[in-house]
C-alpha cells in the first residue's frame, strides 16, 4: 500500500472517530472491567480455540461431524447460552441458541462449525495441531484449518461472553445463535434450520444478524460489507454408461478412432459455458436479472478502489494483469458487479507418473458460479441445465451440491451503523464496500421470510482461509492490528453499539 493511501485511510478514520459519539450504555468502567476479565481469560480463550481447531468436522468428505457440531454446541453452553439445540436437516445438523440477558433488544449471531479439506502435506504443521508460530509483521499466531474460517473470530466471540460473565456484567443484548455444518458445501440445507417456527420465532425478535469476522488489513483498516454474492456449486459428469456412446470404463486409447471421448464430450461442454474471451459466462439467459451497480454502489468502490493497493493484491494472487488489461478502478467494479463460472478441478482418465494409452470411459469437473443482484440460485440452475440440453449435452449428469442468493443489507440499517462506530472507535478506518466476492448464506437472513439486515462483523485479522497454513492472530506485533484480546472487545463494544444505537 501507497503511503498516500495509508494517510488517506488514516484520515478517515480519524473524520469518522470525530462524528461518532461515545458509547452510550457503557461506561468506562464497565469497559475496564470487561477488558480485565478478557485479559485474565486470555490463556483460556486460546485454549478454547486450539481444542475447538482439534474437533474438526468436514461436510465434503461427512467426516466427524456430529462430533464437531456436539462439541461446539459444549462451547455455547459453556459460554452462557441458556438453550442449546441440535437442529436435525436432510444434511447435516444445525444449532439453535438463545441467552437471556433480559434486555430490549436481540442480536443474531450465525455461526458454521464446518472447514474445508486440507491436504497435510502443504502445511509448515498438522492442520489439527493447532500450533502456536510466530509469523513475521502479525505476530503470535494459531495455525490450523478453521482458524480464521470462522473458529478464530467465533472463538472471540465466545471469548466476550465469557470476559462479560467474569467481569459480573450483564449482556446489554439478548441473543439468538444459529449454527451450521454446511457452509463449507453451500450451505444446501440451512434454510431447514432458519426457517423452523422456534428459530424463525427467535430471529424475527432480532434488530440484525452478524457473522464474526477478522479481516483488518497490515495498515488496521477493514471494509464493512453491505452483500455479498450468492454461490451455485455443482459437478459435471460426462461417462458413456450415461451419454449412451463412449465406453463404460477405460478402454486402449487405439480404439479412440472408432469409440467417443467423455472426456472430449465434457470439454466441448464446459467450453460453452463461457464466451471466446474465457471468462464472460455465455449460459443461456444468465444476463437477463443482472441488476446494473448503482450510482451509490460506483461511488463506493471508487473509494474503495483509491483506498486499496492494486500492487499489493497482485502480489499477493502471483497475477500481473487483470481480466482485458482493465485498470484498477474498473477491474474493482468489475469484481463486485460480474456473475462468473468458473472451473474449481477438472479430472479424467489416469494423471499419474507417465503415459498410460487409455480411453476414459468417465470424466468431471467442479465447478462454482457466483451470482449477483437480481440473479438467484435456483433460475442459475434451471438455466444451466437447460442451456446443457439444447446444445445436446443432456445426458451430462448435472450433480449440485448447493448454494443460494446473494445477499444486500442497508447501509442505514443499525448492524451497519454499529459496525462503523465501533471500528471508528478503535482508530480502524472502514469502508463500505457494496458486495463482497465472496459468499456467505447472509441471504437466508435477509430474504422473506426473516427479513433482517446481515453482514460480517469483527477486529483483528488471519488469513488462509481455504488454503494451507490458515492461521488467526493472537499476539498482535501490529500496533494497528487487534490480536485475540483486543478481538474480543471488539465484540463487548459492538453488543454495547447494538443495545444503543438509534
Amino acid at each position: 500500500m501507497t503511503d498516500t493511501s495509508i494517510d488517506r485511510r488514516t484520515l478517515l478514520a480519524a473524520t469518522a472517530a470525530a462524528l461518532i459519539p461515545a458509547r452510550a450504555s457503557a461506561g468506562n468502567s464497565d469497559m475496564a472491567a470487561i477488558r480485565a476479565a478478557a485479559e485474565a481469560g486470555k490463556a483460556a480463550s486460546i485454549q478454547r480455540l486450539q481444542d475447538w481447531i482439534r474437533h474438526p468436522g468436514i461436510a465434503a468428505e461427512n467426516w466427524r461431524m456430529d462430533e464437531s457440531c456436539d462439541y461446539t454446541m459444549g462451547l455455547l453452553r459453556d459460554a452462557g447460552f441458556q438453550m442449546v439445540k441440535k437442529m436435525k436437516t436432510d444434511g447435516q445438523p444445525g444449532i439453535f441458541a438463545t441467552l437471556d440477558a433480559g434486555a430490549k433488544r436481540t442480536m443474531g449471531i450465525y455461526f458454521m462449525y464446518d472447514v474445508k479439506q486440507v491436504n497435510p502435506s502443504e502445511w509448515v504443521s498438522p492442520p489439527f495441531d493447532a500450533a502456536l508460530s510466530d509469523k513475521p509483521g502479525f505476530g503470535r499466531v494459531v495455525i490450523g484449518r478453521g482458524a480464521i474460517n470462522q473458529k478464530g473470530p467465533e472463538a472471540a466471540f465466545l471469548g466476550a461472553l465469557h470476559a462479560f460473565r467474569a467481569a459480573g456484567k450483564t449482556l446489554p443484548v439478548n441473543l439468538v445463535l444459529v449454527a451450521e455444518g454446511e457452509e463449507e458445501i453451500a450451505s444446501p440445507h440451512f434454510h431447514q434450520i432458519v426457517q423452523a417456527p422456534e428459530v424463525l420465532a427467535a430471529l424475527k425478535k432480532c434488530e440484525g444478524v452478524i457473522i464474526p469476522s477478522a479481516w483488518q488489513s497490515a495498515d488496521g483498516s477493514v471494509d464493512i460489507n453491505l452483500g455479498a454474492k450468492g454461490p451455485l456449486e455443482f459437478q459435471l459428469i460426462a461417462s458413456g454408461t450415461h451419454w449412451g456412446r463412449g465406453p463404460k470404463g477405460d478402454i486402449h486409447s487405439s480404439y479412440h478412432a472408432i469409440v467417443d471421448s467423455p472426456v472430449w464430450h465434457l470439454v466441448q461442454a464446459l467450453n460453452t459455458l463461457v464466451a471466446a474471451d474465457g471468462h464472460t459466462p455465455a449460459i443461456d439467459g444468465w444476463f437477463d436479472n443482472v441488476r446494473p451497480l448503482t450510482a451509490r454502489e460506483k461511488e463506493l468502490l471508487l473509494l474503495n478502489a483509491r483506498a486499496s493497493s492494486e500492487a499489493e493484491l497482485k502480489a499477493a494472487f502471483g497475477v500481473k494483469a487483470w481480466i482485458n488489461d482493465e485498470p484498477w478502478e474498473q477491474a474493482v467494479q468489475r469484481l463486485a458487479s460480474q456473475p462468473t463460472v468458473n472451473i474449481q478441478g477438472l479430472v479424467a482418465g489416469y494423471t499419474g507418473t507417465g503415459g498410460k494409452t487409455v480411453l476414459p470411459g468417465r470424466a468431471e469437473a467442479k465447478l462454482e458460479c457466483r451470482l449477483v443482484p437480481n440473479q438467484t440460485f435456483k433460475e442459475a440452475e434451471t438455466k444451466l441445465r437447460a442451456h446443457l440440453a439444447k446444445r445436446g449435452f443432456g445426458d451430462i449428469e448435472v450433480v449440485v451440491s448447493g448454494g443460494y442468493d446473494p445477499t444486500e443489507t442497508d447501509e442505514k440499517s443499525r448492524v451497519i451503523r454499529a459496525q462503523q462506530a465501533v471500528y471508528a472507535r478503535n482508530g480502524a478506518a472502514a469502508t463500505l464496500n457494496p458486495r463482497l466476492a465472496g459468499s456467505w448464506p447472509g441471504s437466508v437472513f435477509t430474504q422473506p421470510p426473516v427479513n433482517l439486515p446481515a453482514g460480517q462483523f469483527g477486529l483483528g485479522h488471519g488469513s488462509g482461509a481455504h488454503a494451507p497454513n490458515e492461521y488467526f492472530v493472537i499476539d498482535s506485533s501490529n500496533p494497528k492490528v487487534q490480536g485475540l484480546v483486543g478481538s474480543t472487545m471488539g465484540f463487548v463494544d459492538f453488543l454495547y453499539e447494538m443495545a444503543s444505537v438509534r
